[in-house]
């Protein structure tokens, strides 16, 4: 993909906003000159964390599309009134922090500002609440939350795909540059404040999905979390999105990426295997994901209600009248409670349609059973909501026509704001809450009634519970609460027959039953609350980020292709000046070559080395002082076919089970007399598994059995290697064989065979002939060739190379290894090798030093 297209920032600047020169601007943390980088601005004028701040803190950045505050313009209409939105999941989460933390937040508010009065507003709102409002143009809001957002993003997590363009409309990618436009602001507001080596920055929900990649592109080390409130969908989902991999490679740029439930992260999980080829695994109970040297934190926990609000509010509640009047209203009555955000994934008209049918399955309830439906006011301009509304009523209305009777009315909607504390009456009335939302992230009604069913011990608010504590719960599969709720009635909210029976069931139990069910869900809801929720994310921030300043770091890629590589500090790329320098002043050489991947491109389909391979290949075998050889997994027959040209060149087959020092002579074998019967143990097997798995092939080589499933589904592929892995081991327990996993494969050989064994054979042959080698150049790419970097160490000790030898295993490609050099890709290498014997006629004696890292 080209820069020009993968940079949507530049396709955005025709509507992109100016900023004026002389405004106010917030004071800056940052201490570095220049201006805010565009995505693809050169890495140069990147600011680095390793600058000395200006100050030091302490701090939590929450960033999110809307601030925690309601704005409100004065009557007299010169100004604006700020109050804090108590009901704010932001604000709640501040109580799981230290009391003497910092906390900022920037977003967006809710109301529109006018230009002149931009920069009075975002004075008092800092001084005041410690809140950055971020400003976004009107033709960027529209096209980013109820563009974007709104038709795209939101529908799509919720499982819904745009079939046709009534149903979320198509791709616009006009939709897509607004939502990069509007993440470039919250970004350019987060600058402004940021001190990049002691803040945490802690960005919320899919509004600000791709705010990773800029804020790591311009802070390399920068400690960031995201937390996603709404479903990750599956993969066969998500896959369709035209813009997915800019949106996983965003994210990965934070340090922990949270979800609510474990479908959730398997999900995220899955899509980051099969769209970008990476794997995860489990470390002492937490889910990582190894990205490039950084390892992406997985956290999974569900948001809780905040305990502390809802008791006070409780407590101070003046609703006595407004009590008197529901327990007249609803006397002799048993009512069901719904309390939904108008939507079309809230399943409202499901659960209008299965209070019908339990009142004509169970009609004793007729006259009795009352289901009230609050309808929260839509949050955005939603797909169908007219229609979603049209059909509720009449849904509503046909249903009360039919069972209703002078002073009874099945179903009563509420088709308004609703306030907390009239909510709250409404959950001390009712005897069951019924959620049936077809999709969503997490929905806290049934955690909010629980809490207010419990009462408050020893107040006098006409909102308390003197009798037995209990509460019913009707609750949709699909929402993110649902397995955190063992106590309740799970059901799937399209079948609308068993969602009223399970209604039925709710208020026909027990008394004593409904107790233990209630307390069950209360000490659940109690300690998992909202600031044991942020407390728990931010912990875990800490703990991802805990060698940041230890690692060194360089950013990589262009656009949203960017990513940071974090490596140990004493791995760096080979220099060409060190390696040129330690081979001419070097007496005796070994060179140690990988094939796929190292010297041959591994998404290569025609593995014959080239004539320049070949050329470089014999050019350094003619060098007495050179021991040459390839190293590889590859087997001998088609090895001595390939390099027939090259008449001095070292060859080490099979991992080291075949070797040869020279075309003119035999082959040495690691072990005569080395039995294969278990070979009859194993084909049966990975049979087994290559009829069960599309896509898998079975490699037969002289001394091993390779099954690979490179070409299979990766998620089946590898689960079925887990598996065939714990099944060889299992029936090989006494053979004298090692069973390894690799990359796309899972491999049995003898267990005395690794390139690591050869590589100590081949130095301990050169040391026996006199010849210790004080120049070693060993280069691979995967795992089998980590054998060969890790022995260094120990052949020094056994005195088979010189006493101070200038060693310098290289892995091709900037990832996590034991080697201590790096190289880009196999014409790296080639370019490398090709230099060596030149080094005598092209370049003039230097000394040893290291390349910088980029």
């Amino acid at each position: 993909m080209s820069k020009s297209y993968v940079n949507l920032l530049d396709l955005a600047s025709g509507n992109f906003p100016k900023m004026e020169g002389k405004r106010r601007r917030f004071p800056r943390v940052n201490t570095a000159p220049g201006n805010l980088s565009d995505l693809d601005d050169d890495q140069a004028r990147s600011v680095s964390s390793d600058q000395p701040s200006s100050i030091a803190s302490d701090r939590r950045i929450i960033v999110a599309n809307q601030l925690p505050v309601k704005a409100k313009r004065r009557e007299d209409n010169k100004g604006w009134s700020f109050s804090w939105n108590e009901d704010a999941l932001l604000l709640h989460l501040k109580d799981g922090l230290p009391e003497d933390m910092e906390v900022l937040y920037v977003g967006s508010l809710k109301v529109s500002v006018d230009p002149r009065e931009q920069d009075d507003v975002s004075q008092v709102l800092l001084d005041k609440f410690r809140c950055v409002p971020t400003f976004l143009p009107p033709d960027i809001l529209s096209k980013f939350y109820d563009g974007f957002c709104k038709r795209h993003l939101w529908p799509l997590f919720h499982y819904m795909l745009p079939f046709s363009a009534d149903q979320g409309g198509r791709f616009d990618r006009s939709l897509w540059e607004a939502y990069i436009s509007a993440n470039k602001l919250f970004f350019q507001k987060v600058v402004e404040l940021i001190n990049p080596e002691e803040d945490y920055v802690w960005i919320h929900d899919y509004h600000l999905m791709v705010l990773p990649t800029f804020l790591r592109r311009r802070f390399n080390r920068i400690r960031m979390g995201f937390f996603l409130h709404s479903p990750f969908p599956s993969s066969e989902i998500y896959r369709t999105l035209p813009v997915r991999e800019e949106i996983l490679k965003a994210l990965l740029n934070s340090d922990i990426i949270g979800f609510h439930t474990f479908d959730y992260a398997r999900h995220f999980l899955t899509c980051c295997s099969r769209m970008l080829g990476l794997a995860y695994q489990s470390k002492r109970g937490y889910l990582g994901l190894e990205f490039y040297g950084r390892t992406i934190r997985i956290k999974i926990m569900p948001v809780g209600v905040h305990m502390g609000w809802i008791e006070s509010v409780m407590k101070g509640a003046d609703e006595e009248s407004k009590m008197r009047e529901l327990k007249q209203k609803f006397q002799g009555k048993t009512m069901l409670l719904g309390v939904d955000d108008t939507d079309i994934f809230k399943g409202i008209n499901l659960k209008l349609l299965a209070m019908e049918q339990m009142l004509k399955q169970h009609p004793r309830w007729q006259g009795k059973a009352v289901l009230v439906q609050i309808l929260n006011p839509a949050r955005g301009k939603g797909i169908d909501l007219e229609e979603i509304l049209a059909e509720i009523q009449e849904s509503c209305r046909r249903i009360n026509e039919q069972f209703g009777r002078p002073g009874y009315e099945p179903i009563i909607l509420i088709d308004r704001a609703v306030s907390i504390n009239e909510r709250i009456c409404y959950y001390n009335i009712a005897e069951c809450v019924v959620v049936t939302a077809v999709r969503d992230g997490m929905n806290l009604t049934p955690y909010e009634y629980v809490v207010c069913r419990q009462g408050i011990t020893g107040s006098k608010s006409c909102l308390n519970f003197d009798g037995p504590k209990k509460s019913m719960l009707v609750v949709s599969e699909f929402i993110g609460c649902s397995p955190s709720l063992s106590g309740a009635i799970r059901i799937n909210p399209w079948n609308v027959e068993t969602t009223g029976e399970a209604m039925n069931v709710a208020i026909s139990m027990l008394d004593s039953e409904k107790e233990l069910r209630h307390e069950k869900h209360y000490r659940y809801v109690s300690t998992h609350d909202v600031s044991y929720w942020s407390r728990s994310f931010l912990q875990d921030m800490q703990r991802a980020c805990a060698d940041h300043f230890k690692r060194r770091c360089w950013g990589i890629g262009f656009g949203f292709g960017f990513r940071v590589v974090a490596l140990d500090p004493n791995f760096r790329k080979l220099s060409l000046d060190a390696i040129v320098s330690a081979y001419r002043r070097a007496q005796t050489r070994a060179i140690l070559l990988d094939y796929d991947g190292t010297v041959m491109p591994q998404n290569s389909i025609d593995k014959y080395p080239s004539q320049k391979v070949i050329s470089i290949m014999n050019t350094l075998c003619m060098d007495p002082k050179n021991t040459v050889f390839i190293v590889t997994g590859r087997g001998r027959e088609s090895l001595s076919k390939w390099f027939s040209p090259c008449q001095r060149l070292g060859i080490a087959a099979e991992h080291g089970y075949f070797l040869r020092w020279s075309q003119n002579q035999e082959w040495e074998i690691c072990r005569q007399g080395f039995e294969f019967g278990w070979m009859k143990i194993v084909e049966p097997v990975m049979q087994l598994y290559t009829e069960s798995t599309d896509g898998s092939s079975i490699e037969t080589k002289e001394s091993a059995l390779v099954w690979q499933y490179r070409d299979a589904d990766p998620g089946f592929g590898s689960s079925q290697a887990k598996e065939m892995l714990d099944h060889l081991e299992s029936v090989l327990a006494n053979e004298p064989v090692a069973v390894k996993r690799g990359q796309f494969i899972v491999e049995v050989k003898p267990q005395e065979v690794s390139k690591g064994h050869v590589a100590e054979k081949i130095f301990s042959s050169m040391a026996e002939n006199g010849k210790h080698a004080d120049f070693v150049l060993c280069i691979g790419d995967d795992r089998s060739d980590e054998d060969m970097f890790e022995i260094f160490d120990n052949a020094m000790l056994r005195s088979i190379l010189s006493p101070n030898p200038s060693v310098f295993a290289c892995t091709v490609g900037q990832k996590p290894s034991k080697a201590t050099y790096y190289l880009d890709d196999t014409t790296e290498v080639i370019n490398m090798l090709e230099c060596l014997p030149e080094a005598f006629d092209s370049l003039p004696p230097v000394e040893e030093g290291y390349e910088s890292s980029p």
